[in-house]
C-alpha cells in the first residue's frame, strides 16, 4: 500500500524553540503510525534533512511524505517533492 500525506507540523511550534526539530520528527512518526495502522515506521534521511534544513528552531510548517507499507507491516516514509 502506498499513500502520499501532507503532515502538518504546527504542533511542534508549541514546544520550546530548542526542541522543535526533534519534536517534528516524532510528530511525523506518530502521524504515520496512526494513519497507516502500524507500530513500525522507518523515516528516510531526506525527511530528517528537510526538517533540520534551517536548524533546530525554524522547522517547515508542513511536510509532504510518501508512505509505503510492506507485507510485514513496516512503513517506510520518503520525502515527496
Amino acid at each position: 500500500m502506498e499513500r502520499i500525506y501532507v503532515i502538518p507540523l504546527r504542533k511542534a511550534k508549541e514546544v520550546p524553540r530548542t526542541i522543535r526539530a526533534p519534536k517534528a520528527v516524532k510528530i511525523v512518526r506518530e502521524f504515520l503510525m496512526k494513519h497507516m495502522k502500524t507500530d513500525t515506521v522507518k523515516i528516510d534521511e531526506s525527511i530528517n534533512e528537510k526538517i533540520w534544513e534551517r536548524g533546530i528552531q525554524k522547522i517547515p510548517p508542513r511536510i509532504k511524505v510518501r508512505a509505503v507499507k510492506d507485507e510485514d507491516g513496516v512503513v517506510e516514509a520518503i520525502l515527496e517533492e
